[in-house]
């Protein structure tokens, strides 16, 4: 039997995939296109390790997929819309409940450019069910008056800042948002780490909600984010990540000092 190989580059992985077995480890973010995400499910199926973990990556892929894993954690009646059944269910259950605006998030876009409000969701199923809207995408009840809070956590480093724009309701940084250091309460760190354990994050970027009523929700979790309005620096960020990835590699390799390297 071979001993275990660390797969260092995308380039070993396409290579040598084939010959990947039961507790193997690919080390970094896989590099494959849409239409090739079943490599994930092939991957777990037969006991590949990855760092960051599979599941993860294949989680900060899409927001859809999100919604499903983390539905505990997000707004209430926070739905996965696969096609126009799902649509026309959810006019009914929205309208049973007497929800008025409401609010998309198209499943690969990021920097808020596919977050869209509605006033009422049959404004919504008719351009999604006259095709100006592709499925699948993620339906929310809109929440007036939220503070948005972007949370950043690698490892023993944590960071968080509100973004506001008061142009538009998106608050994305990157387009226009400011900036503002707050203050996590033990809540809402212990609801980052919930997140972080059940997605098997090892570090986030990570985007809550707070209602003016005070409850803490989940808008989106991923493993890298735009650093514009954090406090930490670009290269300090990519050096922690880098020493995170070196702790578990070498934590790894003091497992199975017998591993190959392939690069």
């Amino acid at each position: 039997m071979r001993p275990p190989w660390v797969i260092l580059s995308n380039k070993a992985l396409r290579a040598l995939y084939a010959d990947l077995r039961q507790g193997d480890l690919i080390l970094g973010m896989l590099a494959i296109k849409r239409e090739e995400e079943y490599l994930f499910t092939d991957l777990l199926a037969r006991g590949i390790q990855g760092y960051p973990p599979l599941l993860s990556q294949a989680l900060a892929r899409s927001k859809c997929f999100q919604a499903f894993v983390f539905r505990e954690f997000m707004v209430p009646l926070t739905l996965v819309i696969r096609d126009r059944h799902d649509l026309i269910r959810a006019v009914n259950k929205y309208g049973e409940r007497g929800i008025g605006p409401v609010v998309t998030k198209q499943d690969r876009f990021n920097c808020g450019l596919g977050i869209h409000y509605w006033d009422h969701i049959e404004n919504l199923y008719n351009q999604a069910t006259l095709g100006q809207i592709p499925f699948p995408f993620v339906l929310q009840p809109f929440v007036a008056k939220a503070v948005d809070i972007r949370v950043i956590i690698l490892g023993d480093y944590e960071e968080a800042y509100t973004r506001r724009n008061p142009y538009n309701f998106r608050n994305n940084i990157f387009f226009g948002g400011e900036a503002k250091r707050y203050d996590l309460s033990e809540e809402e760190r212990s609801l980052c780490h919930k997140i972080m354990q059940r997605g098997q994050f090892p570090y986030a970027h990570i985007d809550l909600m707070v209602t003016p009523e005070g409850e803490v929700y989940l808008g989106e979790v991923n493993l890298r984010g735009g650093l514009k309005g954090a406090q930490i620096q670009t290269l300090v960020y990519q050096n922690k990540l880098e020493a995170m990835r070196q702790a578990f590699l070498e934590a790894w390799l003091a497992r199975y000092p017998e591993a190959e390297l392939k690069s």
